[in-house]
């Protein structure tokens, strides 16, 4: 007797998700059980988009495989969803909004809170399939875990906080009101370096100020996203609400088209390239949309004569080399004052070969994981050649050593005019400039069109009041390698961004503000 079509199709998926499941145990055998209350790995690994709830494929059948950086091998894959898939996920969300914006902030505070509750219930297991996907050390996917669930706690508590006005009238027989209400369906972008936290500082934000959420995460890192909204629903989060369009990197553009120009979304959020955020930027002005970009840097780190040296030394570290120098604030300029040159490079140099070690992820001591693909070694391999072409010396490092992997490489005799130093470089690479003056050396850091973040080392109260005023950056750290906290604003000057995420100010991305002027009172 033939089988009919839909119990055969049923079979094959059931098979196909047993595979993907075995697959993923394999690569999670040696590391540790989950602990008790927490579900396995596995358990997150899902092989479907996420629209009104449900778990869904691509109209066309079309997959594309997501591959471990570390290994390169294959983790299973995800439907390539088109411009058509992405515009019923608009759809869907445009409707939820209709009763999603009708909900109290009490109520959807307690939803937010739930669904941190249970990302930092389950750390450790998503912390796996994160390393799987992205590569960062175990450590360092437990920290955005920590992270991401923070923002999630932040955006449950200013949910509540989001209040208008009333002001003064010059007119007696009026009152005038201010009002803030959520901006409606809102289109996010989120890149692979951050691919748990970025999408909870954006999607809570906007959940929390009462819109709805149509989410495109990056085509390497989609399985932290499907499983963010596996506990979103788990949460109580109504179908609709949250809606995530998985799509390879040969669908990503009328995807991303259909969220900057599609009149139901009025709101876009980007975390990315500078080349691609001024993309989107263009396509978002047919409908006139609200923008928020966060956008490539090119950090500067000073180190001033009264700073403490060894103090400086860890601060690089953690702002140069955590996740392997693949994040927009990474440190990617490194001046150093003429008179502790040598001291801070020697030192330096020693720390790195020390403290550093690459590897797989999963693997114990691991502090270094790989870069995300062949193309992002590829640039790093071409700065240091360049950088030594020119002139630049290599204390340690220097090489790629098979696969996506790029030794912690620190330069010397770096000059403004090397690759390493006029571009993002995104890798673990850091390039020591000599400076003599405090004007100059601000001079220096300002000359770019990014402005992201900056930091600096200085025991001078006067000095860190100027130096902090002057830079042209949206972040600063003063004696602070790693400062990014939910609580703070995040967001760059120039052509680093425009709007801030996180913080109070986060949510405001997402509020739109009304006046209402009543009369005949």
């Amino acid at each position: 007797m033939k089988m009919p079509a839909f119990a055969a199709a049923k079979i094959f998926r059931s098979a196909s998700r047993h595979r993907l499941y075995s697959s993923f145990h394999k690569i999670m055998d040696n590391l540790a059980p989950p602990k008790a209350g927490a579900r396995a790995a596995s358990s997150f690994v899902f092989d479907k988009a996420f629209v009104n709830g449900e778990w869904v494929a691509a109209s066309s059948g079309k997959t594309f495989e997501v591959v471990n950086p570390a290994n390169g091998k294959v983790i299973g894959s995800v439907p390539d969803m088109d411009a058509a898939d992405t515009e019923k996920a608009v759809q869907v969300a445009y409707k939820a909004f209709q009763s999603w914006k009708e909900t109290t902030a009490k109520e959807r505070a307690a939803l937010l809170r739930r669904w941190g509750e249970l990302v930092h219930e389950n750390k450790e297991e998503l912390a796996k399939l994160l390393t799987s996907e992205m590569g960062k050390p175990l450590a360092e996917s437990v920290g955005e875990l920590n992270y991401g669930a923070g923002f999630l706690e932040l955006f449950a508590e200013e949910a509540k906080r989001v209040e208008g006005d009333i002001i003064q009238t010059p007119i007696k027989t009026r009152r005038l009101l201010v009002l803030k209400q959520p901006i409606g369906v809102s289109g996010m972008i989120t890149p692979w370096n951050f691919p748990n936290a970025m999408i909870t500082r954006k999607a809570g934000a906007a959940i929390a100020a009462g819109c709805t959420v149509v989410l495109k995460p990056a085509e390497d890192t989609p399985y932290s996203a499907l499983a963010l909204c596996d506990l979103a629903k788990q949460a109580g989060i109504p179908a609709g609400v949250l809606n995530v369009v998985t799509s390879s990197r040969d669908n990503a553009s009328q995807v991303g088209k259909v969220l900057c120009k599609s009149p139901l979304v009025t709101k876009l959020s980007f975390t990315g390239s500078t080349f691609v955020g001024k993309l989107l930027l263009e396509q978002c002005a047919s409908t006139v949309k609200k923008v928020s970009l966060e956008l490539g840097g090119n950090a500067p780190f000073i180190v001033f004569p009264s700073a403490d040296v060894d103090a400086a030394v860890l601060g690089a570290m953690g702002a140069k080399f955590r996740c392997s120098g693949q994040t927009c604030v990474c440190a990617n300029r490194f001046y150093i004052h003429e008179s502790i040159y040598d001291e801070f490079v020697q030192k330096f140099g020693a720390t790195v070969e020390k403290e550093l070690r690459m590897g797989d992820g999963t693997a114990p001591g691991t502090t270094q994981g790989p870069l995300i693909n062949k193309k992002a070694v590829e640039k790093i391999e071409a700065q240091v050649q360049d950088a030594v072409s020119k002139g630049a010396k290599i204390v340690c490092g220097g090489k790629s050593t098979g696969g996506n992997f790029f030794e912690p490489t620190v330069l010397t005799g770096v000059s403004d005019d090397m690759r390493c130093a006029k571009e993002e470089n995104f890798g673990p690479i850091a390039g020591v400039i000599k400076f003599k003056t405090e004007d100059e050396v601000v001079a220096l850091a300002n000359a770019t069109s990014s402005g992201l973040a900056g930091y600096f080392y200085s025991r001078d109260l006067g000095q860190i009041w100027r130096v902090a005023e002057r830079l042209e950056t949206g972040l600063v750290g003063v004696n602070e390698g790693v400062i990014s906290v939910p609580d703070a604003p995040f967001g760059g000057w120039k052509e680093s961004g425009l709007g801030r995420e996180g913080g109070r100010y986060g949510i405001d991305e997402y509020l739109e503000i009304k006046y209402v002027c009543m009369g005949g009172l």
